[in-house]
């Protein structure tokens, strides 16, 4: 070897200088458009929507004939840069992933637009079926700030105190934006132990609530409750969705249908009025109980006062108090992809009780989770997994759940459009008597710094080219009308 040169060491040296002075990022970004199989990779993340955090795994599947055994389609990771193969991590969540949650959120389009106006196997009739949008409420646990349109918040038409010492009222005019907008005039007064177990309890109640429109359904037909399943079916699809003040809201599509579900016509007496009143009455009259606790008694949960209910048509041209099926899709879709951490929130768990005192949220949700970490470990009160669910406000259900027979899954639209992206090749296959094989494992996670910058640049790039995509559209209409 011969001693570098004057020159080469001062450029070896200056090289060395420069990659010191880059980012983890940037040295990350070096190491990866290096690697031999990165437009390969650079493929796969496009093909995933740049999912912000890919499951990736390894394996193999193979397709036989099952008569022949004629290998139909094979497809193995050990081609594949690393010996893996990124998926979506299907993530619904806006603030974990974007990609994923507007996907989930159009499949949930599609799922309550096909219980409205059919398709995605749904009859076509289900559009002449009683169908109602409701919207079920928390009920009050104490005063808090409000944003009302050209309204103060509260007025202070008593000038009075609460027992604590604090204004009964507000007298300011409050902006959806205004940072005291759900926060309590007096935390002292406000209920959080009952804030927290109506969380806990809002899914029983809701179960209840079904049996109990079925029953005053049957009861406004004249028939017994048992005998309800030989006239008629009543379906649903409900989204949950956080107020300012951290308590959950229903909103509902409520539907009859005939005896075998949406492909059969309701009765003749399954109208929208009978239906509405069964939806009132019934939310009127239910309720659910608490484990008695020596802290908190045994609690009734009942739905709030504010009750919504507004029947949906399809067409625009109908009274003014009639909401429009395809905005009812768009309206639950919207609010799927929300958590508790649009209301000012957190998305993750909480581990212990320090957790809860470093969390970034206001002084209301504080509360409310030491609320639901303290009931939590009462050993009365258990099973109502409190502890576990303190993130979410003590809140455990489904953000969006549907009975059986409403409409299509998210399982079988998943399948449509990945036999889309393959070319109609899976359905291709089920024409034929096939036998397939499969062995595959978990391997790894996420991004490094560089393929999270790559990733998000993927996404805002899809993100830019759907913007433009509607923007045609919708110019092309104008043009054409």
């Amino acid at each position: 070897m011969y001693p570098l040169s004057t020159e080469a060491r001062r450029s070896v040296l200056g090289e060395a200088e420069r990659l010191r002075l880059l980012s983890p990022t940037e040295r990350d970004l070096i190491r990866l458009v290096h690697e031999p199989g990165f437009p390969r990779w650079l493929e796969q993340i496009k093909s995933i929507g740049g999912c912000a955090h890919p499951i990736y795994l390894a394996g193999h599947t193979t397709t036989h004939d099952a008569v022949t055994g004629e290998v139909l389609r094979h497809y193995d990771t050990a081609d594949e840069p690393g010996g893996r193969m990124p998926v979506r991590c299907r993530n619904r969540r806006e603030s974990r992933c974007e990609p994923c949650s507007y996907l989930h959120a159009g499949d949930t389009f599609h799922l309550v637009r096909s219980g409205l106006l059919g398709g995605k196997g749904v009859a076509d009739g289900v559009r002449r079926h009683p169908r109602l949008f409701v919207t079920l409420t928390a009920p009050s646990f104490g005063a808090v700030h409000r944003a009302v349109d050209g309204a103060v918040c509260r007025p202070r038409r008593e000038r009075g105190l609460c027992e604590h010492g604090r204004p009964l009222g507000c007298g300011h005019k409050h902006t959806d934006t205004d940072s005291v907008v759900g926060q309590p005039l007096c935390r002292d007064c406000y209920d959080y132990p009952g804030h927290a177990l109506w969380h806990a309890s809002a899914g029983a109640l809701w179960n209840r609530y079904c049996h109990m429109l079925r029953r005053h359904l049957a009861t406004a037909a004249g028939i017994t409750q048992t005998r309800l399943r030989e006239h008629a079916t009543v379906s649903f699809a409900k989204v949950a969705e956080y107020q300012k003040r951290g308590a959950v809201h229903f909103h509902a599509v409520i539907r009859i249908d005939g005896p075998d579900g949406p492909s059969s016509p309701p009765p003749p007496w399954a109208t929208t009025d009978l239906l509405t009143d069964a939806v009132r009455s019934a939310a009127a009259q239910v309720e659910v109980h608490t484990p008695y606790s020596p802290a908190t008694g045994e609690r009734g949960i009942k739905w709030g006062e504010q009750l919504d209910v507004h029947p949906i048509r399809s067409d625009a041209f109908t009274e003014s108090t009639a909401v429009i099926d395809s905005a009812v899709a768009a309206y639950v879709a919207k609010y799927v992809s929300k958590s508790v951490g649009d209301a000012g929130g957190i998305d993750y768990r909480i581990q212990d009780f320090d957790s809860i005192r470093l969390a970034p949220v206001n002084a209301h949700l504080r509360a409310l989770m030491t609320t639901c970490w303290r009931l939590g470990g009462l050993p009365e009160l258990e099973a109502l997994n409190l502890r576990t669910w303190t993130h979410t406000l003590g809140y455990r259900g489904h953000v969006l759940t549907k009975s059986r027979q409403y409409s299509t899954t998210y399982g079988a639209l998943r399948t449509v459009r990945a036999d889309h992206q393959n070319g109609g090749s899976l359905l291709a296959l089920e024409d034929k008597d096939t036998a397939t094989e499969s062995a595959w494992r978990y391997v790894g996670s996420g991004h490094s710094p560089a393929e999270s910058d790559i990733a998000v640049g993927i996404a805002e790039d899809l993100a830019t080219l759907r913007e433009i995509r509607r923007e045609m559209i919708a110019e092309g209409w104008r043009y054409a009308s």
